[in-house]
């Protein structure tokens, strides 16, 4: 008998089709930095009082999964994660905007697309999307370029080149298409689905196998740092163990193949604008927990959720007092976050968008150095978006150019 060592160690997952039915076909093998899944049990310490004066034992009441999966972030490796937590599948963004008359303007960071005729509000185009311009007689410059939009009127989208690579003015130009790339999602106000996995860690060198059945992504840690890979901590509870000597998830698709996020080509967009922020970490919590235990049961039948929230902070070279004022004055503003996995213009991303954050910090440090300030924030419901609107009526959203 061997001893199970993490590197041959597989671990997959699979989506459940309901509640208490484990899942058996379609698991894919998952990329990790690290996976652990332990059963935690409470115990009850006897409190009698006996002649031997010695403790007459414990006993194990019900039980439950702490599941933990950290990784770095690439785009569509973890969508299934992400759609569970924000409680909607993964969909086209919006329709192709196709034979449209464009105007390019502007000298950067940030650029204008205007169009002749069509309101991009009215189809659908929102803020943290990322949009390519395809047809007509376009500039090499500007073709298949992944733009962040950072502005959404019915007439002009505002927008930053994910690898801050220039815009060639022209227009108008005819018969243009605008599209995006990927899928995004975002948290519904109605509608919400109710996602539960199966898990196995499987160890070849024992042999042996972990099933972990009605796990529930319950919350994710993203780190964009200065410098490094971007990571995405994911919290999972689950409800049941099994043990075996077999493995069970068997045949699992291969892992996904997309490259790893570095903060090199990461972006952050503070109302609108690009700062020179030096690091960002959020956490999108959707309150999820183990239902109550029942007598007669060491089994807890259910994951309660509660209201998802999302907060975090950035830090960021202190150049002007805009952020303090913002801060001073409790403005609500917006938050984009995210990168693209290299410089190329059509290359893969991932973008965090909250639509409606408010300031509550802006602390200051000091030394022979560049000044930084650190902004703690909390997301809120954005109750003003929506159809028709430059954002989506969601507290996060977030598009994903390989979501499945």
């Amino acid at each position: 008998m061997g001893v199970a060592q993490g590197i041959s160690t597989l671990v997959k997952r699979v989506k459940q089709t309901a509640l208490g039915t484990p899942g058996s076909t379609g698991s894919q093998l998952m990329r990790r930095v690290e996976a652990t899944f332990n059963k935690q049990s409470d115990t009850y310490q006897s409190n009698e009082i006996v002649s031997h004066q010695q403790s007459t034992g414990a006993t194990a009441g019900p039980s439950r999964i702490a599941g933990q999966l950290n990784g770095e972030m690439s785009p569509g490796s973890y969508s299934l994660e992400y759609a569970a937590l924000l409680r909607r599948d993964f969909a086209t963004a919006f329709t192709a905007i196709t034979a449209v008359a464009l105007t390019i303007a502007g000298a950067g960071p940030t650029y204008t697309i205007t169009r002749g005729t069509g309101s991009f509000l009215t189809d659908g185009v929102k803020k943290g999307y990322v949009v390519r311009l395809s047809v007509g007689t376009l500039n090499a410059a500007n073709i298949n370029k992944n733009l962040l939009v950072v502005g959404v009127t019915g007439t002009v989208l505002t927008v930053v080149p994910l690898n801050r690579s220039a815009l060639v003015a022209e227009g108008p130009i005819a018969g243009c298409t605008v599209s995006a790339p990927g899928k995004a999602t975002y948290v519904p106000t109605t509608g919400h689905t109710n996602d539960y996995f199966t898990w196995e860690k499987f160890f070849p060198d024992v042999p042996a196998s972990e099933l972990f059945t009605d796990v529930k992504p319950a919350s994710v840690e993203v780190t964009i740092p200065a410098t490094g890979q971007i990571t995405n901590n994911f919290n999972l509870p689950g409800l049941g163990r099994t043990l075996g000597a077999s493995e069970v998830l068997t045949s699992p698709s291969a892992a996904s193949t997309t490259n790893t996020l570095a903060a090199v080509q990461g972006v952050i967009i503070v109302n609108g604008a690009v700062q020179p922020v030096t690091n960002i970490q959020f956490t999108i919590d959707g309150a999820t927990e183990t239902a109550d235990p029942e007598v007669g049961s060491n089994q807890l039948t259910d994951l309660q959720r509660g209201r998802i929230s999302a907060s975090g902070s950035f830090a960021a070279k202190f150049s002007a007092q805009t952020l303090q004022t913002i801060r001073e004055n409790q403005s609500v503003i917006t938050l984009l976050a995210g990168a693209a996995d290299s410089a190329l213009a059509a290359a893969d991303f991932e973008i965090f968008a909250f639509p409606a954050i408010k300031l509550f910090s802006d602390d200051s440090d000091d030394g022979e150095k560049q000044i930084v300030r650190t902004y703690n924030f909390t997301a809120q419901f954005h109750g003003s978006g929506g159809a028709g609107t430059d954002s989506n009526q969601t507290i996060a959203q977030i598009h994903d150019s390989q979501a499945a």
